[in-house]
C-alpha cells in the first residue's frame, strides 16, 4: 500500500523547512478549464518541494550511520526523468533506474550491491492535483520482447556490459552458475540481457515509450504495457537491434561504445511532432580510453524516426565532468537541458543545478562532416583531429575548444534559465526529472537513489545534511524559466 511521506518526517521542519521559501505556484493549467492567475492562485496551494507517494520494499538491512536502524529501501526511486502526458495537463510520467544499488568493493573488486536484484524498472504515471497533492495513477514493468519482467542488472560484456561486478544486499557476489569459480576476465557474475539502468524517458502520443540508459548505452521502444518492442545502440553485432526505417537498420554512433561506465545517456526527449528523438549523454566519454574522460565536451544524438537519419552535435558543460540528466523539446531545434554538479546545496554553498535553454539549429552536425587532411570519420572512434578523439582534443581546455571552432566545429548554444539552487533552495543532488508543463512552467523531480547509497563502504540510508538527519525522497518543485 503507497504510503503519503509527510515532509516533517523525511526532511525535518526544524532543520530544512526552515531555510526554504514556502512558495505558492499558479498551476491554472492543471484544469481543462483555463482559470485567471489570480483565481487559480487562490485555489490551488502548491507546496515547493511536494512528496511523491512511496512505499518501502526492504527493510531487513543495517543503516550503518545508525546501528540500531535498519535501512529503508524505498520505492520511491521515481526521479531518473518525467515526462508529460501527452493529453491531460494535470498528469506526468516519471521513471526509476536500475533499482536500490550503491557502489560496493567487495572480495572480487569494485562493483555494485543490488540491494533488492530482482527489482523491475519502472515507469509511473502520476496526477498533480488539484489541492497541491500528488497521486500515482499506475506503474507500468519495463519487460523483455517475451513479456517477463526485465532487472537493472549488468548486461553481458559484449553487448552494453561494463565488466561490472555484481554483489547482493550483504556483499556477496550474484553468481551466474554458482558453482563457477570467480574469474575477473570473464566475469561471470548475473547478467540480465535486457536489463536496464533506464534514465531517460520520452512519450509517445499512441501510449509507447522510448527508454535510455547510461550502461550500454541503449534506446529502447516499449509498448503502453512496457514491452520491448525495438532496441537502438552502438553494437553492429547486436541482434536485438530491429529498428529497420527506409529499409535500413538504426543504429547509434559505433564510438558510443566508449561510453563512460554509468555516465551514458541520461537523457531523452522526443520532439513536439514526434519525429525526432533526441538523447543526450550524461559526461564525456572514454573514448578512446580513460584519457577522455575529464573534459567538458559532451555529445548530443538525434534519430529522426521517419527518415533513419542520425545526427550528432556537441554540448560544452559549465564545468569539466558535470552531468546533463535531463532534456526536454520545446520544438525541432530548442531544447531544456539539466546541467548539474553532484553536490548537496545543504553541505555545500557552490552547488550547481542549472536548466539551459540549447539550441541546435546553428550547431555542426558532426555526422555531416566531410574527410579534410586533418578530420576523419573513423569507424570506432567518430570524427578525429589529426588522429586525436575529439575527447582528446577538449582535455587541452580552451585551446581545445578553438581548434574546434578553427575546423568549422560549433557546439550548441546555451543560455541559463533557471537556477534551482538560487530559484528552489533545491537541497538534492540529483536534479533528473524535467517535466514541461502546458503553462510554461518546468517541473523538476529528483532522483533519491530509493533513499539509499553507501559511505564508507557500508549501505546507510541518503542523507541531504552533514549530520545525517534530513533524509532524502522524491519531491516535485514547480519553477518558470526566465525565457
Amino acid at each position: 500500500m503507497i504510503t503519503k511521506t509527510q515532509s516533517t518526517k523525511i526532511f525535518g521542519a526544524k532543520h530544512w523547512l526552515a531555510g526554504i521559501s514556502v512558495a505558492m505556484a499558479t498551476l491554472g493549467s492543471l484544469s481543462c478549464t483555463s482559470l485567471p492567475a489570480q483565481r487559480a492562485q487562490q485555489t490551488i496551494g502548491f507546496i515547493q518541494g511536494t512528496a511523491l507517494p512511496y512505499r518501502v520494499l526492504n527493510e531487513q538491512l543495517i543503516n550503518a550511520a545508525y546501528p540500531n536502524q535498519t535501512l529503508k529501501i524505498r520505492n520511491g526511486g521515481f526521479g531518473s526523468d518525467a515526462a508529460a502526458h501527452p493529453n491531460k495537463v494535470n498528469q506526468f510520467y516519471a521513471l526509476t533506474d536500475r533499482g536500490p544499488n550503491a557502489k560496493f568493493k567487495g572480495t572480487s573488486g569494485k562493483g555494485k550491491q543490488f540491494m533488492t536484484p530482482e527489482y523491475t524498472p519502472r515507469i509511473a504515471l502520476y496526477e498533480l492535483k488539484t489541492n497541491g497533492e500528488i497521486h500515482q495513477v499506475k506503474e507500468i514493468l519495463l519487460k523483455n520482447r517475451s513479456g517477463k519482467p526485465i532487472t537493472g542488472l549488468p548486461n553481458p560484456q559484449a553487448i552494453g556490459g561494463t565488466g561490472e561486478i555484481a554483489y547482493d544486499g550483504q556483499g556477496k557476489l550474484l553468481l551466474a552458475n554458482l558453482n563457477a569459480a570467480f574469474d575477473k576476465t570473464r566475469n561471470p557474475t548475473q547478467t540480465d540481457e535486457y536489463g536496464l539502468d533506464a534514465e531517460g524517458l520520452a512519450v509517445m502520443k499512441d501510449g509507447s515509450f522510448w527508454v535510455s540508459d547510461e550502461y550500454g548505452p541503449h534506446i529502447v521502444h516499449c509498448d503502453a504495457n512496457g514491452n520491448e518492442v525495438g532496441r537502438i545502440n552502438p553494437f553492429a553485432s547486436d541482434g536485438r537491434n530491429n529498428v529497420i526505417i527506409n529499409s535500413k537498420r538504426v543504429l547509434l554512433p559505433a564510438e558510443f561504445a566508449n561510453r563512460r561506465a554509468n555516465r551514458g545517456m541520461e537523457g531523452l526527449a522526443i520532439t513536439p511532432d514526434q519525429s525526432t528523438l533526441v538523447g543526450i549523454m550524461q559526461s564525456s566519454m572514454d573514448n578512446p580510453d580513460k584519457s577522455g574522460r575529464k573534459t567538458d565536451l559532451t555529445r548530443i544524438v538525434t534519430v529522426n524516426l521517419r527518415t533513419g537519419e542520425v545526427s550528432q552535435y556537441l554540448y560544452q558543460q559549465q564545468k569539466a565532468e558535470n552531468s546533463n540528466s535531463g532534456i526536454v523539446a520545446l520544438n525541432n531545434h530548442e531544447f531544456y537541458v539539466i546541467e548539474r554538479d553532484g553536490k548537496f546545496a545543504l553541505q555545500d554553498s557552490k552547488a550547481q543545478k542549472h536548466i539551459y535553454k540549447i539550441n541546435i539549429a546553428n550547431a555542426t552536425n558532426i555526422e555531416q562532416i566531410k574527410a579534410t587532411n586533418s578530420l576523419k570519420q573513423e569507424t570506432a572512434l567518430g570524427l578525429t583531429v589529426s588522429g586525436q578523439t575529439l575527447e582528446q582534443v577538449a582535455a587541452k581546455k580552451e585551446s581545445g575548444w578553438q581548434t574546434l571552432s578553427q575546423l568549422g566545429v560549433k557546439p550548441v548554444s546555451k543560455v541559463i534559465v533557471v537556477d534551482a539552487v538560487k530559484a528552489l533552495n533545491y537541497p538534492h543532488d540529483k536534479l533528473e526529472g524535467l517535466w514541461l508543463r502546458a503553462d510554461g512552467t518546468l517541473g523538476l523531480l529528483n532522483d533519491d537513489d530509493f533513499a539509499v547509497w553507501s559511505h564508507d563502504n557500508k549501505l546507510e540510508q541518503k542523507y541531504l545534511d552533514k549530520d545525517k538527519t534530513i533524509e532524502d525522497a522524491n519531491r516535485l518543485y514547480i519553477v518558470r524559466p526566465t525565457s
